[in-house]
């Protein structure tokens, strides 16, 4: 289908271009239902990449891009469950989440976010499967995810080395600093930035001019430039799912949750 109006996301074709919109509140946290409807527009992107010429996902949300994983949810899991249940509940998680995420790296299409305020975790994790990041000057870029006892689960780290190189990964994982749009320009993870609440509209413009281009031609030179580093995603859920299972996990996860500020996720 052209176009999807789900309870956390929706698409539609404009001027040549899918525009994927994350709308959940607060902070588009990624958990199971999102999950299911990323599916949804993954199974319909081949169809869709025949009527467009680009991709922009972009976020309707006032506090940002993305939050990243829905950690209420995987905390909730965890307590629900049997311990081994759990785990094998979240490896099948990240398995569909990863999934989704090469279907998207792989688009035979130039394929934008359009960032903006909070893109954390799993969040800045789908704007890195786009080939262009594209970002206001409020955008804040981090992996919070040490602080809880896990590493990023989203395919981040492969991504992110495939693009930036290791120095850069070390700096974001091991502090769980926030990098602000300047930076992230400054060691080429955004390629250009906007005023803020800007970038949708430069995305747009810059979907128009990739338009003008054989699609044939750019879907060649992204696989050229862009390989999908599979093994490493693949390690990525293991040690992901090995540091899951262990006590630090849980009681990261506790402490976020029982958190009572608006924006718990913040540093």
């Amino acid at each position: 289908m052209s176009d999807f109006k789900g309870q956390t996301l929706s698409w539609q074709i404009v001027n040549g271009a899918i525009e994927l919109a994350l709308h959940r509140d607060p902070c588009n946290e990624i958990g199971s239902l999102t999950l299911e409807e990323l599916e949804r527009f993954a199974t319909a992107l081949p169809l869709l990449a025949n009527e467009a010429h680009a991709l922009i996902v972009h976020s309707t949300q006032k506090a940002g891009f993305s939050a990243g994983a829905d950690l209420r949810e995987l905390f909730q899991r965890g307590q629900q469950m049997e311990k081994g249940t759990a785990l094998r509940g979240v490896r099948k998680f990240l398995e569909r989440i990863h999934s989704v995420m090469n279907a998207i790296d792989a688009a035979p299409i130039t394929t934008i976010a359009a960032v903006h305020g909070v893109t954390f975790g799993g969040g800045f994790e789908l704007a890195l499967v786009c080939d262009i990041m594209i970002a206001d000057r409020m955008t804040r870029f981090c992996f919070p995810e040490l602080r809880l006892g896990l590493i990023p689960g989203f395919g981040g780290i492969p991504r992110l080395k495939r693009d930036l190189g290791n120095a850069v990964v070390r700096d974001l994982l091991f502090t769980g600093r926030s990098f602000n749009v300047m930076k992230a320009q400054q060691v080429g993870l955004v390629s250009q930035i906007a005023a803020e609440g800007e970038s949708l509209r430069v995305a747009r413009a810059t979907a128009s001019q990739v338009g003008k281009f054989d699609k044939g031609t750019a879907a060649a030179a992204k696989a050229f430039v862009k390989p999908i580093p599979y093994e490493e995603l693949k390690r990525e859920i293991d040690i992901f799912c090995d540091l899951y299972s262990r006590p630090a996990v849980e009681e990261g996860l506790r402490r976020f949750v029982e958190n009572k500020g608006p924006q718990p996720y913040l540093p």
